[in-house]
């Protein structure tokens, strides 16, 4: 691999140019007549794309493989790349001639089939072959930490399993003996925390997370290299919009409690972690709560303000997170519009306390004990 922190930043500004193609008018160079065509890696050609929220290197194109590649600015070509872009050096791929643009039919359509909405994952940089045999030609490599996009399966004469994927709008097969299935995106959620010695009223409340059990639960995904995705990833993830990491973790803290400013917010901060805040509107302080760890506080203006450095402010509702004389949410007893009200009156609270708050079905999702999935109602995902 090449050193690429220069490049990651030029891909940088490539990715943001085409968010607003009218800034980057200027950027494609003239000599680039072609609007879309396939090319020929002239040498092992690397391919970088934004992951998550870096650039970074991806995987390569081996020497004498065939891409399609898009104008992207005078250095790059844009290539398909699981749910997005990827990047190749104009220099290491060279137009075709008539003999070898005939390789790149797709007589079946493979490459147009509906997504399974499956991804494999890579442990670890693994061949993709142009065809379903490992003594195939090896058409490039994925690298680590990937989620990549299945459009079908198929057998072998061995009966193995076989991914097909589509990279730079090429067939390519992975073996499922490299490669393991998406499985989902855990999302951890949190309430209260307190350190053991001050914890005398929620010892038994599964609710309850000491500060000592939490920092190590955070050292520990941070050493196995987790990356924390903040909710709006995670939607575009169920929506087949973006590439994630292999570790993509997603963290929550329902009812806006103090403990969460006191023990959680240092620590995220420390490894760099982003979270999501679910806050009961109507519980917000006007000023900070003297700490008693044997009762319940709330977050302040203040507080909440301060800690959106590293938490996403979200609503769990303004008057609706109570239970009746029954012991059952209220939130099933009422109608569409008292709920439609609860979640207008929530969101313009959040927003007038910390200026930020936005709410989508995705982001106010059940607590379970699975993994986030792609499923048909957006209300229906776990965490």
């Amino acid at each position: 691999m090449r050193f690429h922190i220069k490049i990651a930043a030029t891909l940088a500004g490539v990715l943001t140019s085409l968010l607003a193609p009218a800034a980057s008018a200027g950027l494609v160079s003239a000599d680039n007549a072609l609007k879309s065509g396939y090319m020929e890696a002239k040498r092992d050609s690397e391919i970088y794309s934004l992951i998550g929220e870096q650039v970074i290197p991806v995987g390569e194109v081996k020497e004498g493989q065939l891409v399609q590649v898009f104008p992207a600015d005078a250095e790059y070509y844009e290539l398909k790349f699981g749910h997005g872009v990827g990047f190749i050096d104009k220099d290491d791929v060279e137009r075709l001639n008539r003999a070898q643009a005939e390789k790149v039919k797709d007589p079946l359509g493979e490459l147009n089939k509906p997504l399974t909405n499956q991804n494999l994952i890579t442990r670890q940089a693994i061949n993709v072959y142009t065809a379903a045999d490992n003594k195939s030609e090896i058409f490039g490599i994925l690298e680590e930490n990937l989620r990549y996009p299945i459009i079908g399966r198929l057998k072998d004469r061995l009966n193995n399993t076989w991914y097909e994927i589509n990279l730079g709008d090429r067939l390519g097969y992975v073996s499922e003996l490299d490669c393991e299935v998406d499985n989902g995106i855990p999302v951890l959620t949190y309430h209260h925390l307190l350190k053991n010695d001050e914890n005398k009223r929620f010892r038994h409340t599964s609710t309850t997370t000491s500060d000592v059990a939490f920092s190590n639960q955070m050292t520990y995904l941070k050493q196995a290299g987790y990356d924390t995705i903040s909710l709006y990833q995670l939607e575009a993830y169920l929506k087949n919009r973006i590439n994630l990491p292999g570790k993509a973790v997603v963290l929550t803290f329902d009812d806006g409690l103090k403990s969460v400013y006191r023990y959680a917010y240092p620590v995220l901060k420390q490894y760099g972690f982003r979270a999501t805040a679910f806050i009961v509107s109507s519980r917000i302080k006007r000023h900070p709560q003297k700490w008693n760890p044997d009762s319940l506080q709330f977050m302040s203006i203040s507080e909440l303000k301060q800690l959106q450095d590293v938490f996403d402010i979200q609503s769990h509702t303004h008057f609706l997170h109570r239970i009746d004389g029954y012991k059952r949410p209220i939130l099933l007893s009422r109608s569409l519009h008292n709920i439609t009200f609860d979640f207008e009156h929530s969101a313009a609270r959040c927003r007038s306390s910390t200026r930020m708050c936005c709410i989508s079905p995705t982001r106010s999702a059940p607590i379970t004990r699975r993994r986030c999935r792609r499923r048909k109602t957006p209300v229906s995902i776990w965490r």
